[in-house]
């Protein structure tokens, strides 16, 4: 089968990463027999270099006509001006909202070779294996208004968290369809005590909990889940929450595996499963661009080839592929090679090429 994938290399350490996301992807067509046509495009910072723009029309064409989409990380200190009307995040905010990609899914899963590449206790990490659900394109993020002023008495600044039930609605089910596929139970994270968005988002999810008898619903505040996931980060299974929280959590969440290295991603338009076993998503690491890292060949890939992974699960429909992927990775781990955010005294250190190529090697 032939495939069309777009690739928004970024900034910073993003073209180091999906160079091997796409060697992973080249070794499964090989494998399976199956052609991935790549098309970049720009975005963030080098597009805002090149266009004055932090994403294109042309980007979003590239995007539109491909069955998936794969990126690699924007921003820098370069553009970090506060005061720069165009910055790099709003290409991935905007590129979020012109494709609809409203839920995103991050998975966080200790391969047990890394419990000792943690700074926690081997105990806790343990066979954590959870998906966090944040909504994407709504919240603090998107609402409106949104400014900065000056008046007399200082300079002062507003966000605004809002929320429809239309919003809530389609991602408390895609996570609630996510738990029927695993533990069946689903934790749905608020601030119901102080937030009245959280309050809405609450009944909301209990509402959708009769349409689903066979899981287990956890209402939770953001701050007991926040503790929770470094005490007993076993207990969850599938988190479902909104856009900001959804932000926090998957970072501090991926203290579990070891690294940010190691956090793949899938920003969905639709509830996988059911009459929809396929669905058009953006697939990135959860990494930023770490320029002081980039093209000096030491940035870990895994992120980004277990991004292809979900890609291959979620938007082409190939399980068994995504499945070869994941079983290279843990072989290429269990082998003994590291990447330096992940590496022991006792590793077999390697960098950003070498540990795509020993991946796509057991790929093949």
């Amino acid at each position: 089968m032939n495939f069309k994938i777009a690739v928004l290399p970024g900034d910073g350490v993003g073209p180091d990463v999906t160079r091997e996301g796409q060697r992973v992807l080249e070794a499964v067509g090989k494998r399976f027999g199956h052609r991935f046509d790549f098309k970049e495009g720009y975005i963030g910072g080098i597009s805002i270099d090149k266009f004055g723009s932090a994403l294109t029309q042309d980007t979003l064409d590239i995007c539109s006509s491909s069955d998936a989409v794969l990126l690699g990380a924007v921003g820098g200190p370069k553009w970090d001006n506060p005061n720069a009307k165009t910055r790099p995040e709003q290409g991935l905010l905007a590129v979020r909202k012109e494709l609809r990609l409203f839920a995103n899914l991050r998975p966080v899963k200790m391969f047990n070779v890394l419990q000792n590449s943690t700074t926690l206790k081997p105990d806790v990490v343990r066979n954590v294996d959870m998906i966090v659900i944040r909504e994407l394109t709504g919240g603090l993020y998107f609402g409106k208004p949104q400014k900065r002023w000056i008046n007399s008495r200082g300079r002062r600044a507003v966000d605004t968290m809002k929320y429809s039930e239309k919003e809530i609605e389609r991602i408390i089910r895609t996570g609630f369809e996510l738990a029927l596929s695993r533990r069946k139970k689903l934790t749905s994270v608020d601030k119901a005590n102080v937030l009245e968005t959280s309050r809405l988002w609450r009944q909301i999810a209990s509402e959708i909990a009769r349409d689903y008898p066979q899981v287990q619903l956890d209402n939770m505040l953001v701050d007991a889940c926040a503790m929770k996931l470094i005490r007993e980060p076993s207990y969850f299974d599938v988190i479902v929450t909104e856009n900001m929280f959804g932000d926090i959590l998957t970072d501090e969440a991926s203290m579990l595996a070891g690294s940010m290295g190691m956090l793949p991603s899938a920003s969905l338009a639709g509830i996988p499963g059911g009459r929809k076993p396929s669905v058009f998503g953006l697939y990135e690491p959860i990494h930023g661009s770490a320029p002081d890292i980039a093209g000096k060949d030491l940035a870990n890939p895994i992120a980004t080839i277990l991004s292809t992974a979900l890609l291959l699960f979620y938007s082409l429909g190939l399980p068994e592929e995504s499945a070869a992927v994941e079983k290279a990775v843990l072989q290429t781990l269990n082998e003994g090679y590291r990447t330096n955010d992940i590496a022991t005294p006792e590793s077999k250190k390697v960098g950003t090429e070498k540990m795509g190529k020993l991946i796509a090697s057991y790929i093949i």
